[in-house]
């Protein structure tokens, strides 16, 4: 089935939750605690590595080329030519060792800093220079360089893997549990951006990531580019061609300095050519006019307090959906406003912006081409909040067939947050395209529920192996390719319904979903199974059933599970016998089969049926599944919140009115 080709890429299983080196970049980073907090001193060891990365790179060569008799070590060509820094003596990693205990080591390696920037244009005022200041410790910092000096960073293994990322990533779950804002400002795992990139395949074009982080996402689709443009299919690679660097354009923003730095250090360190910019995508976005072909991103999850206020009117919330101003209010979609959040403490703070989830998916639109495709990660609870106008705008986007797949993924693939991710790809033409082999996927979705997917490689981490890589990504291929003799993708194969796994459905599907998008909804029993109640002495449950063709089937029983069973096999009723269940839309409990009886027949009517389905729009249903407990909390938290002060200004207009009566107090 071609669901299961496999991926032009390596065949043995990269494992990249663990580094193996943790502990020491940690003892590393530790030292300098007695002298900084954690935000500042975390820069110093990054600094550090960077510079013995690129140190470790120019070694290599170096030692290769003192064993080639017509080649010169010192010649700073031979190592531009294979897109390696040239690092000149006072900046190499063996020198600083040397010289660590000296008292004058952070002006040595400040004028190291400064003479690779001296060297190399391209990183000119991109590395750190402030290892002079009085406030750092001079003896623990050549303890540091003896410590990092331990570590492989910069061989031809270690380049192969995106091992600057991959230590950041690293250091932001450490340092952010240091500070104490664990929270969703992470680098995105290597296996989530490589699922990505195979799914997109960004062979050629305008390339935007506008909260780019360290910069992962263009490795990849550099690597990816490189790898299918050689035929090679290995993407190994340290050296990305001149022919690579034109077949795409790169574009990205980022907000933090320091995080925007390292993004341009990473990017050169492979000679990728792109146009970075520093400032908050939100309040300055410096590719306004930009129209992308591909989007790949991983903006921060659930992000608050982002300045909605100042940027309400942008032309990138403006509605697409076809209602005029008259019929929708304001011509842009109203996004959460925000107000006042109640901390742990019992402080009270005002946020400017609600949860930016959808402003960020309104913001990939607005940049995506009239045939580009967008692939980003977002929380999960984007899949079926209806709270603060996100309900409206994703039913807005799902009823133009903007939405080409959703995929669920496993949990515990981040280092710094536990909150259950899903990737989205939108587009704005699923019609037919010979030039890239797709079909006419009009008025249809792809779902696919990975979340049983990836292997731990520790207690508390979990990552997609290339197998899992290829099995999402090919299904994705299969489902949207023209059939192999009429000039569809390359392998594709044919496209299938898995039930558990995966399932292509109707616009009319999702609307009689309620214009939800999780996974588990569509894919069948397999996915949904765990999620239903467990059956208890004395409760009876009324239930309904959603079935193809946009149908219900409305029961009741003692043991929802094994209902669901007989449904699935056929054998409970001739309805879901006849028009296939795919998912339990909407359930209750009751302490008497009378009163679950009673109520059955409720529903049954005309009004109950009316009531139902209005329900389960309006997200009002008790779902079999749906939000996590920790996100659905978050979202009734929001939703109070809202409520509360609703009441106190509804308390404040009432003691007005009574005190403009003569019945103040």
């Amino acid at each position: 089935m071609g669901q299961e080709k496999a991926l032009k890429a390596t065949t043995q299983t990269t494992v990249s939750a663990n580094l193996g080196f943790e502990d020491k970049l940690w003892a590393a980073a530790d030292k300098l605690r007695g002298n900084m907090d954690a935000a500042e001193y975390k820069h110093v060891v990054l600094g550090l590595i960077f510079l013995k990365y690129i140190s470790d790179a120019f070694m290599e060569k170096f030692k290769a080329l003192q064993g080639d008799d017509l080649a010169d070590p010192e010649d700073k060509d031979e190592y531009l030519a294979d897109n390696i820094f040239w690092v000149p003596p006072e900046a190499r990693w063996d020198y600083l060792q040397k010289n660590a205990k000296r008292p004058e080591i952070g002006s040595l390696v400040d004028d190291a800093m400064a003479a690779i920037e001296r060297d190399n244009p391209v990183l000119k005022g991109v590395l750190p220079k402030d290892f002079a200041r009085p406030a750092l410790d001079k003896a623990r910092l050549g303890e540091i360089i003896d410590l990092i000096a331990t570590i492989g960073l910069g061989d031809a293994q270690s380049r192969q893997r995106d091992i600057l990322g991959r230590v950041y990533e690293y250091f932001l779950g450490r340092f952010a549990a240091a500070e104490g804002k664990l929270g969703g400002q992470f680098y995105t795992p290597h296996c989530v951006v490589r699922t990505l990139v195979e799914m997109l395949e960004p062979y050629k074009g305008r390339v935007y990531d506008p909260c780019c982080g360290s910069g992962g996402m263009f490795v990849q689709s550099a690597k990816f580019v490189q790898a299918h443009a050689s035929s090679n299919g290995n993407g190994k690679k340290a050296k990305i061609s001149p022919a690579v660097r034109r077949d795409i354009s790169i574009y990205g923003q980022e907000s933090n300095y320091t995080t925007w730095r390292l993004a341009l250090m990473n990017l050169a360190i492979r000679g990728i050519d792109a146009k970075i910019e520093w400032a908050d995508s939100f309040l300055d976005d410096k590719f306004s006019d930009l129209k992308a072909d591909y989007i790949l991103a991983n903006p921060p999850f659930n992000m608050e307090d982002w300045g909605y206020s100042k940027v309400k009117d942008d032309v990138r919330w403006r509605r697409f959906d076809g209602l005029s101003a008259r019929q929708a209010g304001p011509g842009h979609f109203a996004l959460p406003p925000g107000g006042e959040r109640k901390q742990k403490d019992g402080s009270t703070i005002t946020v400017d912006g609600g949860n930016a989830n959808y402003a960020w998916i309104l913001h990939f639109l607005h940049h995506l081409a009239p045939h580009g495709t967008a692939g980003f990660v977002l929380a999960n609870g984007s899949l079926t909040c209806a709270t603060s106008g996100e309900g409206e705008i994703r039913k807005a986007i799902i009823e133009p067939d903007l939405v080409d797949c959703m995929v669920a993924l496993p949990g515990q693939l981040f280092y710094t947050t536990q909150i259950p991710a899903c990737l989205w790809f939108l587009t704005r033409s699923k019609a037919a395209d010979r030039e890239h082999g797709y079909r006419d996927r009009t008025g249809e979705t792809l779902f696919i529920d990975a979340r049983k997917m990836g292997t731990l490689t520790d207690r508390t981490h979990r990552e997609l192996t290339d197998e899992d890589i290829a099995r999402i990504a090919g299904t994705y291929h299969a489902w949207r390719s023209l059939p192999a003799g009429k000039a569809g993708e390359k392998d594709a194969g044919e496209y299938e319904d898995v039930p558990g796994f995966c399932k292509s459905a109707t616009l009319e599907e999702i609307e009689a979903h309620g214009h939800v998008l999780t996974p588990g909804r569509y894919v069948g029993a397999e996915a949904v199974e765990d999620d239903l109640p467990a059956p208890r002495p004395g409760v009876y449950f009324v239930y309904a059933i959603a079935c193809e063709g946009g149908s219900y089937y409305i029961g009741h029983t003692d043991n929802i599970p094994r209902r669901w069973q007989e449904h699935l096999s056929g054998k409970a009723a001739d309805w879901t016998k006849k028009y296939k269940p795919r998912y339990i839309v909407h359930y209750e409990e009751f302490s008497s089969r009378e009163e679950a009886v009673a109520r059955e027949k409720e529903l049954k009517t005309t009004n109950g049926r009316r009531w139902l389905k209005k329900a389960i729009a309006e997200g009002r249903a008790r779902q079999a599944g749906g939000v996590p407990f920790e996100e659905k909390m978050a979202e009734l938290s929001a939703e109070l919140y809202e409520q509360m002060t609703e009441a106190e200004q509804l308390d404040a207009a009432i003691r007005r009115n009574l005190e403009s009566l003569g019945f103040g107090e």
